[in-house]
């Protein structure tokens, strides 16, 4: 499981650094909508490292079940965070990349409904 939380941590550290980036560096480059765009990236990639740190040391999941819900969670940020830096910050347009950032959102949905099955099951059990 440490390499799951080491992973996390990276996702951590760069939420922080690309944060401050889009703070300090991108606003006199991207426009309003753009900006607000880059740091919906950014908080979604934080909210889910949060969610991973959590994930991650609590006992009450299986290990199989830490995995699992680690890579959807991982891929979520992924496609989804990352799509949209790369928008903002590359020539890449939405029109070439749409259907990216929308998948990463069914990756994060689909591991908060497999948390939500897991943590219904406990509660049948007791």
């Amino acid at each position: 499981m440490f390499k799951n939380l080491i992973i996390t941590c990276v996702f951590g550290a760069s939420a922080i650094m690309l944060g401050a980036f889009g703070a300090h560096a991108l606003k006199e480059t991207l426009t309003v909508d753009q900006l607000q765009s880059f740091e919906t990236a950014v908080r979604y990639q934080m909210y889910h490292v949060m969610v991973l740190l959590f994930l991650n040391t609590y006992e009450g999941f299986s290990i199989k079940q830490k995995k699992v819900i680690s890579y959807l969670f991982f891929t979520g940020i992924i496609f989804f965070s990352g799509s949209i830096y790369l928008i903002q910050l590359t020539p890449i347009t939405a029109k070439s990349i749409w259907f990216v950032t929308p998948l990463g959102g069914l990756f994060f949905m689909l591991g908060w409904i497999l948390m939500t099955v897991i943590f219904f099951k406990k509660i049948k059990k007791k």
